[in-house]
């Protein structure tokens, strides 16, 4: 192997190609001691959150050092996508594994043996065999990086058997350069990481974990659709990720939020690899698509314009909870998480890990791991100091999140909690939380009297305490171990260790109180993460020309076949609408337009700039079109001139198009809610329409409900929803009084927020209201 260049050098060296080859002005935090330490051969263990440009610690060394880089990825169906981004950079990288021919893979072990790659990625499996295993003995090997290491770890929530077999590497090949990351392990998992790799005297490198422009926000599971509605209001036409804890449970809200008109699409791990694949694929091609998964997906997930993510039932871990939150906002733009989780949610982890089959000392370390998320759930702090302080940091305050938003009050809650521990223990620890409410309450109910328990001392002694405050009571009573659920899974609830010093008077129990909902602050989640990362809001300057470069990107990222943030982040456009660079040296100091990127689409983006900065172009509303893709098309040939248009066609922007050019509407030629009936009548849905327009939801539902009363368009077809849901509407409709008929708020009530102001809107329009 030649010899490496001088200390001096390489640090030179490394600064150069992270500007020219990825457009970046210098390193972020300790990217560039890493890459120092890893250029002068040794080994690291990386921690550093999502978006914080781990990849870059491992790639610009394998630019450097002779010979190629191997980065072990624990997902093949990412693969393909972080080496079109490579390959755009002009990074000579490429990928191994089952989906290439035996053609192709011969192809690929030829450039490894020759030294004409710079990056391969392996999957752990295919690595470990003896063939590959052979292979790496006689290329030329300049560095390991092992991706997503806390895939080692028993203690971890993503554990991979294949994973700890990794440390062959440092028996078979001691002298080449190792890196294990990750961005997300505690304590126990990082012990685990080193010693499992052999990696014990690696230096160990450790950004904060905080992701300052993600909003966190927890509730207490009420009415979850109709909560995650409210939440999904703010997020119109944007991408994100809804978890869900079983396979049936995605399935029914990815059919749920498709009826109420959003782009949703389910993943996991029952659906046939055709349909998964296809699933990520469009998620990570188009706009506004939102998966609705369980923890199958989302490893690896490159999308940098995830906006947000919701739970819709409890994680297994922080870890677990902070790996999948973090996959929003990897683009460092405002973003917001939800989670949603209730009683049941807690009994159904703590039994899953009682019945499960692992050793009880694996038991012990997941229970505490669930306790840890259940405090940081229940907790009255700012959720970003609990949330830091698990892995081992400090911080202030945030400002951005829902506890620091509307601060919760706690209250003495000694003798609720008396009252439903003495309850539990009168009718013999055999019930669950349903009917250990009714009892509390004096229900008359027909087991109850049947067992007896309307003779117990605790009958009707709750009667003051709403049965949805009780609820609340037993979720947090559950979450301090002063209740635990049964061992055989049965649901009935047993008295916990701590439950008896309560019991005798000699501890109080303070828990947290909701605030009401009308003292809290009404700030959307992008208000609110926007007051704390101003330098990074999701405020446009010329969003007109942002969706022009929009659409650009995706005319060159179709030709390609390539995701459209493989051409050009949504943070590099949004900066170039912003400064309008009119010329290429200009565009180049744009962060994120590296050299090769520079020579490849320059040209075609200045020539869309140059129009705008010399102020000869006047935006004018296209005429409608049945997608934002052709729709904004119309808008590129008015600024660049039919002969630039003409050659950004040749690119692929508009496949399958008519060439024709068709003619460019002002707003006084035809009125917004035409243009959104034609859409509607195009087949879109409202959310599709509001993507393709860049307006609100309840904009384009208001111009429906106009046509909808005009007799122009159906409720179904105004809404997309089934006659069916025309019938339920009908039924709370009627049962309404007469005087509350005409008005939209009781009829939501009705329906408990199954339906969406808007569809409720023009259903009233269909009825003559």
């Amino acid at each position: 192997m030649p010899p490496m260049p001088a200390p001096a050098s390489l640090k030179n060296r490394a600064l150069e190609r992270l500007q020219t080859v990825f457009g970046y002005a210098e390193f972020r935090g300790e990217q560039g001691e890493i890459v120092e330490h890893v250029l002068n051969g040794g080994d690291a263990l990386v921690l550093m959150p999502t978006g914080g440009g781990k990849s870059l610690c491992y790639q610009i060394p394998a630019l450097l050092r002779p010979g190629v880089g191997i980065v072990v990825s624990p997902l093949i169906a990412l693969m393909k996508d972080q080496v079109d981004a490579l390959l755009e950079l002009g990074v000579r990288a490429a990928f191994l594994n089952s989906t290439l021919s035996a053609q192709e893979a011969r192809a690929v072990e030829r450039d490894l043996e020759s030294g004409n790659l710079d990056l391969l990625y392996v999957a752990p499996e295919r690595l470990l065999t003896p063939r590959f295993l052979e292979l790496l003995t006689y290329a030329p090997v300049s560095l390991f990086a092992i991706d997503e290491a806390h895939c080692v770890s028993q203690w971890g929530h993503d554990f991979r058997p294949e994973y700890t077999a990794l440390s062959v590497l440092h028996q078979r090949f001691p002298g080449i350069p190792r890196l294990a990351l990750t961005a997300t392990a505690d304590d126990l998992t990082r012990r685990e990481i080193r010693e499992k790799l052999g990696l014990e005297s690696s230096r160990t490198f450790l950004s904060s974990f905080d992701r300052p422009n993600i909003h966190y926000a927890i509730q207490e599971k009420n009415t979850p659709k109709k909560q995650l509605l409210e939440f999904l209001r703010d997020f119109d036409g944007e991408a994100g990720i809804v978890y869900c804890l079983s396979r049936a449970s995605v399935e029914e809200h990815a059919m749920w939020l498709s009826k109420e008109g959003f782009k949703a699409l389910p993943y996991h791990a029952g659906l046939g690899i055709a349909e998964k694949n296809n699933n990520q694929e469009r998620f990570l091609r188009e706009d506004g698509v939102i998966v609705v998964a369980t923890v199958a997906f989302g490893m690896g997930i490159d999308k940098p314009d995830v906006r947000f993510v919701a739970h819709l039932d409890l994680p297994s871990s922080l870890e677990a909870y902070y790996q999948e939150t973090g996959r929003a906002g990897r683009d460092g733009l405002p973003s917001s998480t939800l989670l949603l989780y209730g009683t049941q949610d807690v009994l159904r982890r703590r039994q899953m890990i009682q019945g499960g089959g692992s050793p009880d000392a694996i038991k012990r370390v997941e229970i505490q791991k669930l306790e840890a998320l259940l405090g940081y759930a229940q907790t009255s702090s700012c959720r970003r100091q609990v949330l830091l302080s698990y892995f081992g940091e400090t911080s202030v305050p945030c400002g951005n999140c829902d506890t620091c938003d509307v601060p919760p009050e706690n209250w003495n809650a000694t003798k609720a909690a008396q009252m439903f521990l003495s309850n539990v223990k009168r009718t013999g620890e055999r019930f669950g939380v349903g009917h250990l409410i009714g009892v509390l309450l004096g229900k008359d109910d027909l087991r109850a009297i049947g067992l007896r328990h309307h003779q117990l001392s605790t009958y009707g002694v709750g009667k003051e305490i709403p049965e949805l405050e009780w609820r609340g009571i037993a979720r947090q009573l559950i979450t301090l171990g002063l209740l635990v659920p049964d061992g055989e899974g049965h649901g009935s609830l047993l008295l916990g260790p701590r439950a008896w010093p309560v019991l005798k008077g000699e501890e109080e129990v303070w828990l947290r109180k909701e605030q009401p909902k009308a003292k809290k602050e009404k700030l959307s989640p992008r208000e609110r993460a926007g007051k704390r990362v101003a330098a990074g809001s999701l405020e446009i300057k010329n969003p007109q020309v942002f969706e022009v470069l929009r659409t650009l990107r995706l005319g060159l990222a179709k030709a390609q076949g390539v995701p459209p943030y493989v051409i050009f982040h949504d943070s590099v456009l949004r900066q170039m609408a912003s400064e309008l660079p009119g010329t290429l040296a200009a565009l180049g100091r744009i962060s994120g337009v590296g050299k090769v990127k520079l020579e490849h689409y320059g040209n075609k983006f200045l020539e869309v700039l140059q129009g705008f900065s010399s102020g000869e172009k006047e935006m004018v509303e296209p005429k409608p079109a049945p997608t934002r893709e052709r729709a904004n098309s119309h808008l590129l040939e008015s600024f660049m001139g039919a002969s630039s248009s003409a050659a950004v066609r040749n690119d692929g922007l508009r496949r399958g198009a008519s060439n024709s050019s068709a003619p460019v509407r002002t707003k006084s030629e035809k009125s917004t809610g035409r243009i959104s009936l034609e859409l509607a009548q195009g087949g879109l849905s409202p959310a599709q329409i509001a993507a393709e327009r860049g307006l609100g939801v309840d904009t384009i539902f208001n111009h429906l409900a106009e046509f909808v009363a005009d007799g122009e368009l159906t409720f179904e077809e105004a809404t997309h929803h089934d006659p069916e849901d025309a019938q339920v509407l009908e039924r709370a409709f009627k049962s309404l009084p007469v005087e509350a008929r005409s008005r939209l708020k009781p009829l939501y009530d009705a329906l408990e927020g199954a339906y969406s102001y808007g569809a409720i809107r023009c259903y009233l329009a269909s009825r003559g209201f």
